[in-house]
């Protein structure tokens, strides 16, 4: 008999962004502000978001390729000013534009840049703090606050490229 086919996460909110990387793991270098704030390790998928709930999960696309992720940290901090809403984990930024992660200096090698443009797509809300919309700065505090009214899910499937 045959299984049943997987069904899809329902797409809560998608939008686009500049996106920049990041690796937390308390060991004080590169900029390393300690653990995440979700009191998990820091790993792969593991994203921050200046605004989004603790535990909010997605995916997000950069020419093509996909990548699921879980927020798990606060920021970028100031950079979010400036349009810059989701930071990556090192290794998954690195996957996504043909880089390679180093353990050693905490940085994405072979790929010039430290921001990218992605899509984003948010499939479940986390149940903290933090706005339960398109991301807004730090600065705003919104991190902070219950949001009780979340954005009306689209009404029609969104289909990305790479979905």
């Amino acid at each position: 008999m045959a299984e049943p086919a997987a069904q899809s996460a329902p797409v809560l909110l998608t939008g686009s962004t500049k996106a920049s990387y990041f690796w937390d793991d308390a060991s004080g270098r590169m900029g390393d502000t300690g653990l995440p704030a979700i009191g998990k390790p820091m790993q792969k998928g593991l994203f921050a978001s200046p605004s989004w709930p603790l535990g909010t999960e997605g995916y997000v696309l950069y020419k093509g390729k996909k990548a699921p992720f879980f927020i798990g940290d606060r920021g970028p901090g100031i950079p979010s000013n400036s349009g810059v809403m989701l930071d990556i984990d090192g290794k998954t930024f690195a996957e996504l534009t043909g880089g390679s992660f180093n353990d050693s200096t905490l940085t994405v090698q072979g790929f010039d840049a430290g921001h990218i443009k992605v899509d984003y797509v948010v499939t479940k809300w986390g149940s903290g703090k933090g706005k339960k919309n398109h991301p807004v700065p730090f600065s705003s505090g919104a991190w902070a606050v219950f949001d009780r009214n979340p954005a009306t899910p689209p009404r029609t499937p969104v289909v990305l490229a790479g979905n």
